[in-house]
């Protein structure tokens, strides 16, 4: 497989509702969106990052200009054939995560497509479907909240992730659990908004039997997880701490997670996912997949990563309308709480060719 170039698509879709976490507020995603063009098949990759740079240190422009100025140039110097050799040709440069997985996911689907391999069955997954979790966002007041919980447990979501920050933590919980009962999986996410001084304030989450408290601490304060870890019952899952297998396997040898979110474009791509996955595998540490309000190209690949043995917890794998009225793909529709995997070539879904121009706001051809 010889690469010809890349093709850099921006497209601007707006979410159904606006989307608040602890780092702030979404009502529509600019998503770049990287084509890989071969001799023998096309690929697509979604970028995870967002316009500015509060969830990681990466965002869109930023990853359009090392994408352009570095990572392009050196893969078409590199002359490499396969998704495997993308990571070792832009090696020598630091961090840039989801610039790195998103070329890598473009070249991994054109090969997958030019030999008639799915995703899934790539990555090692083993299930023909996965359950679905929902992530709900910080609500203006709990009654909105209870209304907002009660639709998705109506839907058929067998999970539900609540958002938390400082002010909105206990009381929500406790809300959605006198509610909806002690049988709702029930999990929250603080996206680094707290700091080992509010561990008693964290404790009291104990109380209301959540599966995980996710990423409570900085992204840098693994010890202070580890920490943690012994001041509250419930179990501390790390997802912005988690950037690489190394990374994860220091975190679990400190004792600072039982349970680890992988994204794979935080960790630079799914061939580094499958790794964390085989690393959480055996250390008995059950994973599960974050979702970064992706579109279909990004939950179709997402989906077949959470078919993976290791991924024991339902997933941020929500259906297309959880965020978009229109996709960009045919849209996922949950069945019974599950999605199916897909299992046509590469990642089994591609752009509706109207719907993307809709969408489309910018579009730039790299000839490698």
């Amino acid at each position: 497989m010889n690469i010809e170039g890349f093709e850099l698509r921006r497209v601007a879709m707006p979410l159904v509702s606006p989307f608040r976490t602890s780092f702030g507020t979404q009502t529509a995603r600019d998503i770049l969106l990287v084509k890989a063009v071969t001799d023998a098949s096309e690929g697509w990759g979604e970028c995870v990052s967002l316009h500015d740079p509060l969830y990681s240190p990466e965002y869109t422009e930023g990853v359009v200009d090392v994408l352009k100025r570095f990572v392009l140039p050196a893969l078409g110097a590199a002359r490499m054939r396969t998704a495997t050799a993308v990571a070792p040709a832009l090696h020598a440069f630091k961090g840039h995560r989801m610039a790195k997985a998103v070329v890598e996911t473009a070249v991994l689907d054109a090969e997958l497509r030019a030999e008639g391999r799915s995703f899934a069955r790539e990555l090692g997954g083993v299930h023909d479907r996965v359950p679905c979790g929902v992530s709900v966002g910080i609500m203006d007041t709990i009654p909105q909240l209870l209304d907002a919980v009660g639709g998705y447990l109506d839907a058929g979501y067998v999970r539900i992730k609540l958002k938390i920050e400082p002010g909105w933590d206990v009381e929500p919980v406790r809300a959605v659990r006198e509610r909806f009962g002690d049988d709702v999986l029930l999990q929250v996410d603080a996206n680094t908004a707290y700091t080992l001084r509010d561990a008693r304030q964290l404790a009291k989450l104990d109380d209301f039997d959540l599966l995980l408290i996710e990423q409570p601490l900085e992204e840098e304060d693994v010890l202070g997880h580890a920490d943690l870890a012994k001041l509250v019952r419930t179990p501390i899952c790390l997802d912005e701490s988690i950037t690489s297998a190394q990374t994860a396997a220091a975190a679990i040898r400190l004792g600072a997670t039982s349970v680890i979110n992988i994204k794979p474009g935080r960790v630079g791509g799914y061939l580094e996912a499958r790794r964390i996955h085989d690393l959480a595998v055996a250390h008995g540490i059950p994973v599960w997949c974050g979702g970064m309000v992706e579109s279909g190209l990004g939950r179709a690949a997402n989906i077949a990563l959470a078919s993976l043995p290791g991924f024991t917890l339902p997933g941020d794998v929500s259906a297309s309308d959880r965020f978009y009225a229109t996709d960009i793909t045919p849209p996922f529709v949950m069945q019974d709480g599950h999605l199916e995997v897909p299992t046509g070539p590469g990642l089994g879904v591609e752009p509706v060719p109207e719907i993307l121009e809709e969408f489309t706001t910018a579009t730039e051809w790299i000839p490698v």
